[in-house]
């Protein structure tokens, strides 16, 4: 088979190559998944550079998430062949078939096609986690949400819509602020460069924000620190800016907020039967309409240094997915 394969660490993924492998090799309790379609998340592009929290040994076929057929299961494993799942691994997505354990899999929802459910997991995961278990976001709050052209943040702004929060969409550049605004369905859009924190006063009648979602981190993180509410929370999920932000802790001391880091992979490992019940809440809002992961493009997986350069570039609204 073929697969997306890391054959040494480079920063401009000159040791990344699509080519001919051995199929994989299952053990006893194995499900075999024939991949139709998997998403790309910026961990992967970090894991080629080395430069995320799980570093795997190289070589190894890149992809975290995906969604296929199942070709071949094990006796009493709740799947049978030809079940449409979803799920994934650390790595292995980007490739023709996959092993899994039967417990990194689930059924995909009714009303999702494969693009569709690849996009959808960890994207809505990671939002759910963040907004509903770690910042226990209300319905009537308000969350600022940072990088929201994205697959998280646009997850973001799904899942607190769906809830009835005011969402104050932003984004780097002023070219997609329209574009934003119609996909996310946010209150409001912004550009979230230089100094925005009169604008969000002007927004919420100085209220400011009960939560701030930040998957960006940098300037964007040090500006946040100054729009969030007393009694609030910012949500660090991840540093796509470049920077890594730094806070004298006598910040959040006397405007009364707290800094939350989110690593929802390592909530659900630590809480799987939490796991199990976002699983269902977000199954159940798909089923119902009430939210939809958005696709920016679907691509042939022998396209995927085009897909690591958009993503790397930020000119996307959503997730791309590669077709084997």
């Amino acid at each position: 088979m073929k697969a997306v394969v890391v054959d040494r660490l480079s920063d401009d993924l000159s040791g990344v190559e699509y080519q001919e492998i051995q199929e994989p090799e299952p053990k006893p309790s194995d499900l075999i998944v024939r991949v139709r379609a998997a998403s790309l998340n910026y961990p992967d592009l970090l894991m080629t550079r080395g430069a995320y929290q799980f570093k795997p040994a190289v070589p190894f076929i890149a992809g975290m998430e995906m969604a296929g057929e199942i070709v071949e299961a094990p006796p009493d494993c709740g799947f049978i062949k030809g079940d449409r799942v979803m799920g994934g691994a650390k790595t292995g997505a980007f490739a023709e078939r996959i092993a899994l354990d039967p417990s990194a899999v689930r059924r995909i929802p009714e009303g999702l096609n494969f693009a569709e459910a690849a996009a959808f997991g960890v994207a809505y995961h990671t939002a759910y986690v963040a907004l509903f278990e770690l910042g226990q976001l209300k319905a009537g709050q308000t969350v600022l949400i940072h990088g929201a052209s994205g697959g998280v943040g646009l997850a973001a702004c799904d899942l607190a819509k769906a809830l009835g929060a005011t969402v104050i969409a932003t984004t780097h550049s002023s070219d997609k602020l329209e574009t934003l605004a119609a996909l996310s369905e946010a209150d409001h859009a912004m550009k979230n460069t230089g100094r925005f924190r009169e604008k969000i006063a002007r927004l919420t009648d100085d209220r400011l924000c009960d939560l701030v979602f930040d998957p960006v981190g940098g300037d964007v993180f040090d500006e946040s620190t100054r729009c969030v509410a007393f009694g609030g929370k910012i949500l660090v999920v991840g540093f796509v800016a470049g920077r890594i932000p730094t806070i004298s802790v006598n910040i959040p001391l006397i405007k009364g907020f707290s800094i939350v880091g989110v690593r929802a992979g390592e909530y659900a490992r630590r809480f799987p039967e939490r796991a199990v019940e976002i699983a269902r809440a977000l199954d159940r809002l798909v089923e119902n309409g009430a939210i939809r992961p958005h696709v920016h493009r679907v691509l042939p997986i022998a396209e995927w240094r085009n897909a690591f350069d958009e993503m790397a570039a930020g000119d996307l609204f959503g997730k791309i997915v590669l077709e084997p």
